[in-house]
């Protein structure tokens, strides 16, 4: 069974109809045991990176996620779940789990592509993604495909070895980052159509 970790976080529902759509096993919870069992756990979520970490150590399913990762069971953050995987972020100067070293960023306030062009924020649409490193979650993705982003920070881990793809938004920006059992994606891969699904049925079956 996959763990959707409940942490009073938005989304959760609709990461469990995409697994159903799979037929994949999946269920929202926050009690330990459970999440401590499952075979694989998915951090999703949506909002603000301070209140997410006062939920997370509220229900004290921060030491819960750092157990998951030390047990070296495979993890899947989403959106704000792959900003506070690492040490830091800009939003509310807020500490993060520190699974992965480096710290999330905003995108600049007055934030122009290289044409000049103004750009909005938050980042909201579709992208494609630049493989900086391969990794099993990605096999058998178009490199055509495209994904659904909306968020106005960015991860951006400090070792390059732990980002897997960039995108492109005025520049290219941590998109998907992963470190030992953990991989983690800014975008939405449950709101991202079939390359989306296929990219949490990989998850499903990633083998490490």
């Amino acid at each position: 069974m996959i763990a959707i970790v409940d942490y009073e976080a938005g989304n959760l529902t609709s990461v469990w109809r995409a697994f159903n759509a799979l037929n994949i096993p999946a269920k929202i919870t926050r009690a330990h045991q459970e999440i401590l069992a499952a075979g694989r756990v998915v951090f999703p979520g949506v909002g603000h990176a301070r209140a997410a970490m006062q939920s997370l150590r509220k229900y004290g399913l921060d030491q819960v996620l750092r157990e998951v990762y030390q047990k070296g069971n495979p993890l899947l953050g989403i959106c704000l779940g792959s900003q506070i995987v690492l040490d830091h972020s800009q939003e509310g100067d807020t500490e993060c789990l520190k699974l992965v070293p480096g710290e999330t960023r905003r995108f600049p306030l007055r934030h122009i592509d290289g044409r000049g062009t103004r750009l909005k924020v938050p980042h909201m649409g579709w992208n494609s993604l630049q493989l900086k490193n391969s990794h099993p979650i990605m096999r058998g993705m178009d490199e055509r495909s495209q994904f659904y982003f909306v968020h106005s920070y960015y991860p951006a881990p400090a070792n390059p070895e732990h980002i897997v793809a960039e995108s492109d938004y005025g520049f290219n920006f941590t998109a998907m980052l992963a470190r030992n059992n953990l991989v983690a994606t800014q975008f939405h891969p449950e709101k991202s159509g079939q390359p989306g699904l296929r990219l949490l049925a990989n998850f499903a079956n990633w083998k490490l």
